[in-house]
């Protein structure tokens, strides 16, 4: 048999699949030293010897004359024991297994635990007989799973050669091989648990349905599932609930999900789908595929075969559809949940949170959290997690360390991505000395800074061009044995950068370099964009030929810098092959690569070549970007192209690409030049039904284009339009009307939207003053010129020399004598005059 089993080349790729029952066992010689050195029919008889010096005899005499418990208790046994090879704790064994089952399991169990003895396999096998008749499982299982830590991986074979020469006939044997096969499943040892499977079928002994399923999803990867199957099918073992939901997750681990469903329907004598379970898989595989349509008709299946959904079952669902970012279907289930009698639990409202977080709708989430309170169900350190992570990402800061201060007073431990979360915003809104202060405080509550943290900070400082301080910080980090990755050595270089010190980061560049041999290209391709931003494309040239010698591969990454440089300098046709280039290296150009060509091409009006770009992408499957489709709109929009341009724009909502706020004013700014502003409205009017805000910029075109048109009332209009309905506007929409009234002649109006203009809080300079009593005084309305004078002073603000010029010419030229005299009274006294 021993031979047979060699032939199965144990423990690799296991034939067992191929035929199961193709495997028969039969009785091979062994040496006398693998046996028990026992009778066990005969140890009752046999177990006292005449010997006395023989310590198995006085240990039996022992618990004969005394007791078990008394007799170890005594001081002869333990300075006995230590005497006892394995044969003979075999041979004690076996006699209380006859003589006192429970005996026998407590002597195995005092010798391993308190006398740190190790025992032979015929002991532990022994006791495991004795566990199996009496049905006590667990204590089996973890006897066996100590054996198979101590045999390890391929043991298998021996095992079970060792059981079937020494516990062949035994009763408990069956129990013992499939605790043994569920041992080496839940240890991972597959293929050791397929060999004593196939052992016991050829010795028609039946598996457990517990063994079946560990293997099962063990194998759960592996198309091997499927033989272990049909084998439970072809042994006629009664399946439990867990079995088919072990084979329908296996289907979906390997991205059979269609094959799941036709499981499923396909269960013999089964009501379809006889598993929320397997229902739940189902779903939650669509929905991670991103098909929660696919998932919604799953659920409602299950609803019409009978089944009752759970709140695992309503959970996949609003997960999948909260990341669709169908918060209102969302909602809607969650409503459902209650109404059939299901509690959300807060994994349901962290879910919901997290949606509205997806979106940038904290608003929504709070309103999740008031459903939550009022339901009894109190947030827990996720729901808080998830607050502050999207009030930082939507820029709301305050509140998300509000959140932190509530944390902290009810109880809860800021966890170490909260509070790197929160510094990371705090330092990109450049509040670096906070992120510290925050940083500090971590610390002194007990939680250690990893290398996110560290790296975060050091980013902030150097992105402030705080070198010192940043170097500081890494010196620091280094001394607490965190090693630094390419994002803090990045975040120096970055920071060199932003102060213009391009030596002092080639510098630190080759310092890392040589002394930590690292051979990142990622800093590399920081210098080289470094070199880039300062036009100095052949240093930056120089460099790549340097990692091209030291034999580093570039990535898209190097290409699109030195591209982007030779286009910055205005030498497009060096660009263009250097795209070439990457070809050589087994890389493919991407969005970016092109769009930066034809961003070059476009300036210089060569559009032909900008389309011809555009169709190479297509056809090589490169997906153009939103940025990509704006840079072909903006060429075409230069050359009047603007039928063109609105056609693109139709194609990019045809091919699944949203335009962005910038796109669409490209387009409408053209429109506005051209005096079209009714195409113009009407684009704005499409961006709302695409749920695109219109942004300040997008107000300002179209401001601009009614003044340029002469429609001041138009303008007039749309300003109050937009006040009414509480659109954040910008100075410029201000000033553009101020403009164009004065240029009217409207000096009221003007002065009107003058005074809201600083009622709005934008900050008011000399220069603002100075363009209306400009254009008030060249149109000779000295009246109206005097009237912004006067709000001038009264706002604190003293006319330079140039205003003061201005005036004194208007007012000369109308002939205002004494407002003449006074207003040099004043620039004299201001020092703007000498006397």
């Amino acid at each position: 048999m021993l031979n047979k089993w060699k032939r199965l080349n144990f423990p690799g790729k296991f034939p067992f699949l191929a035929s199961l029952s193709s495997l028969i066992v039969s009785k091979s010689s062994v040496s006398v030293a693998a046996k028990i050195e026992y009778e066990p029919t005969t140890c009752k008889t046999t177990a006292v010897n005449p010997n006395p010096r023989d310590p198995v005899n006085e240990i039996l005499l022992g618990f004969r004359s005394l007791g078990f418990r008394r007799f170890i208790g005594g001081h002869y046994f333990r300075s006995i024991i230590s005497m006892l090879n394995h044969a003979q704790v075999d041979r004690i064994i076996d006699y209380l297994r006859v003589e006192d089952a429970e005996s026998a399991v407590d002597f195995f169990n005092l010798l391993k635990d308190e006398f740190g003895f190790r025992h032979s396999r015929g002991s532990r096998f022994l006791v495991s007989h004795v566990l199996a008749k009496e049905r006590r499982l667990r204590e089996l299982h973890l006897i066996l799973k100590q054996l198979l830590q101590d045999e390890g991986s391929g043991s298998a074979p021996s095992l079970c050669e060792f059981l079937l020469d020494s516990f062949r006939d035994w009763d408990s044997n069956g129990v013992v091989l499939d605790m043994l096969a569920l041992a080496y499943s839940k240890s991972e040892m597959v293929y050791d648990a397929l060999f004593v499977l196939a052992m016991m079928k050829d010795l028609n002994l039946q598996s457990s349905i517990q063994t079946y399923n560990s293997l099962l999803y063990n194998l759960r990867h592996n198309d091997i599932m499927w033989d272990v199957y049909n084998e439970i099918k072809v042994s006629g073992t009664p399946q439990s609930e867990h079995t088919d939901s072990i084979l329908t997750n296996g289907l979906c681990c390997q991205s059979r999900v269609q094959d799941a469903v036709s499981f499923l329907r396909n269960t013999e004598g089964k009501v379809f789908g006889s598993s929320v379970v397997s229902f739940n898989t189902i779903m939650s595989k669509y929905c991670k595929l991103g098909l929660a349509d696919v998932a919604k008709s799953i659920f409602c299946l299950m609803i019409k075969y009978g089944l009752h959904p759970d709140v695992y079952s309503y959970n996949i669902l609003i997960h999948g559809l909260c990341v669709a970012g169908s918060m209102e279907e969302a909602l809607e289930f969650k409503d459902d949940m209650e109404k059939h009698g299901i509690g959300p639990d807060i994994v349901t409202y962290n879910i919901l949170c997290k949606g509205f977080h997806l979106l940038g709708l904290m608003s929504g989430a709070w309103k999740v959290i008031q459903n939550m309170l009022l339901k009894g169900v109190n947030p827990n350190l996720v729901t808080y997690t998830i607050l502050i992570c999207g009030h930082c990402q939507t820029g709301n800061i305050d509140e998300g360390l509000k959140l932190g201060r509530e944390m902290l007073s009810r109880g809860f431990q800021l966890s170490i991505i909260s509070y790197s979360v929160l510094i990371s915003c705090l330092c990109k809104s450049g509040q670096v000395d906070k992120g510290l202060e925050l940083f500090h405080e971590m610390e002194a509550n007990g939680l250690k800074a990893d290398l996110i943290t560290y790296s975060i900070l050091i980013h902030g400082l150097c992105k402030q061009g705080e070198v010192q301080r940043a170097m500081q910080l890494y010196n620091e980090m280094c001394s607490k044995s965190i090693s630094p990755n390419s994002f803090a050595h990045g975040a120096f270089l970055l920071g060199f950068r932003e102060k213009g010190m391009i030596s002092d980061a080639r510098m630190y560049l080759d310092a890392v370099t040589m002394s930590n041999l690292t051979q990142d290209i990622v800093l590399y391709n920081i210098m080289i964009g470094s070199y880039v931003k300062f036009d100095d494309i052949e240093e930056a040239v120089r460099l790549y030929e340097q990692i091209i010698r030291h034999g580093i591969t570039p990535t898209v990454v190097t290409f699109n810098s030195l591209i982007y440089g030779f286009c910055r300098t205005g030498r497009v046709a060096e660009a263009r092959r250097w795209m070439d280039t990457i070809k050589s290296y087994g890389l493919e150009p991407t969005a970016i690569t092109y769009t930066t060509l034809m961003n070059a091409y476009s300036e210089e009006g060569n559009m032909d070549t900008v389309l011809a770009l555009l169709q190479e992408m297509e056809e090589k499957v490169i997906r153009p970007t939103h940025v990509t489709y704006t840079v072909v709109i903006k060429g075409l929009c230069k050359q009047g192209k603007l039928h063109e341009s609105v056609q693109l724009l139709e194609d990019m909502h045809g091919k699944g690409i949203t335009p962005d706020q910038i796109t669409y004013n490209t387009i409408i700014q053209c429109f506005c030049k051209v005096k079209d502003m009714r195409k113009a409205f009407e684009l704005v009017d499409e961006m709302s039904l695409h749920n695109l805000e219109p942004t300040p910029a997008t107000y300002n075109v179209l401001l601009n284009g009614l003044c340029v048109f002469g429609d001041l009332k138009g303008a007039d209009g749309l300003l109050i339009s937009l006040q009414e309905r509480n659109i954040k506007l910008t100075k410029v929409a201000y000033t553009t009307l101020i403009k164009a009234h004065c240029v009217k002649g409207d000096a009221s109006r003007a002065g009107v939207l003058f005074r809201e203009m600083v009622e709005k809080g934008f900050e008011i300079s000399i220069r603002d003053y100075s363009a209306v009593i400009n254009r008030l005084s060249k149109r000779g309305l000295i009246t109206e010129t005097k009237f912004f004078l006067s709000m001038m002073l009264c706002d604190g603000v003293s006319p330079d020399q140039e205003i003061g010029e201005v005036l004194l010419n208007a007012f000369h030229q109308g002939g205002d004598t004494n407002s003449v005299l006074e207003l040099l009274g004043q620039m004299i006294k201001l020092g703007l005059l000498g006397d």
